[in-house]
């Protein structure tokens, strides 16, 4: 792979995953990871990514707030929370998780909406707190500067003493055969606390993302009830995931 390839390689996975790993690309890629710490460092310089310790993040992850950065899919993303919005009913208790896609979600939750969202993400807590009718609980612990998300054994006792009507999860990778994945091992053990606590569990997510797989598994097929994507439900990407226990919307 020629040089400029592989760069377009690495943009394209950090915009897909909002974060990535050096030794993940390593892998993907085929090159050493000195190589990838040598293009990440490029690409950091010349302000395209963030550079964090292990690898990176897209722009508009680590900085949600400034609006200064294009969030990759935005529009696949909002057509996802166009489609989520319904299923949230008045007095219903709520868990999210983080990320670009959750974010477009907590924008858009109507004002008449009566109910309690219980927040694993400072950022998405504060977009929720700009709508009136709505009880946000935060659950706290140590911020991951890498995944803008609350992680570690606090967490997970809190988890622990909550039950809620449902969770949104924003998928890193999502598969028939490999379930719900992601490539880092706190973040995966908050997921999997938070299906714990909810009745329903569903994952959110631009299609892209359907039918990869990252290294460590948080959960089969079978533990989540919806999910949503930005495509028409009789897709024929779909098709596998419709032959499965899920609601596909």
């Amino acid at each position: 792979m020629l040089r400029e390839e592989r760069l377009k390689a690495i943009i394209r996975e950090i915009n897909l995953h909002n974060k990535v790993l050096s030794a993940d690309l390593s892998v993907a890629l085929r090159v050493s990871e000195d190589t990838i710490r040598r293009d990440l460092r490029e690409l950091a310089e010349e302000g395209l990514i963030v550079k964090v310790h292990g690898g990176a993040m897209n722009k508009a992850f680590h900085h949600p707030f400034s609006g200064q950065h294009e969030v990759y899919a935005q529009e696949a993303k909002r057509a996802i929370a166009d489609k989520i919005i319904p299923v949230f009913k008045n007095n219903m208790s709520i868990l999210t998780e983080g990320g670009t896609t959750i974010i477009e979600i907590a924008k858009k939750i109507p004002d008449h909406l009566h109910a309690t969202f219980f927040c694993l993400s400072p950022q998405v807590a504060l977009t929720l707190a700009q709508h009136e009718h709505l009880e946000v609980v935060t659950i706290g612990g140590r911020l991951m500067k890498n995944s803008n998300l609350h992680t570690g054994a606090g967490v997970i006792n809190q988890l622990a003493d909550i039950r809620v009507d449902l969770c949104v999860i924003g998928a890193n990778a999502f598969s028939v055969k490999g379930g719900l994945t992601d490539s880092d091992w706190e973040v995966v053990q908050v997921i999997k606390a938070m299906i714990r606590s909810s009745q329903r569990a569903a994952v959110v997510t631009i299609a892209e993302k359907l039918n990869t797989v990252q290294r460590i598994k948080v959960c089969d097929l079978s533990l989540i009830h919806y999910l949503f994507t930005e495509l028409p439900a009789d897709s024929p990407l779909l098709g596998a995931y419709r032959n499965t226990q899920l609601t596909v919307i």
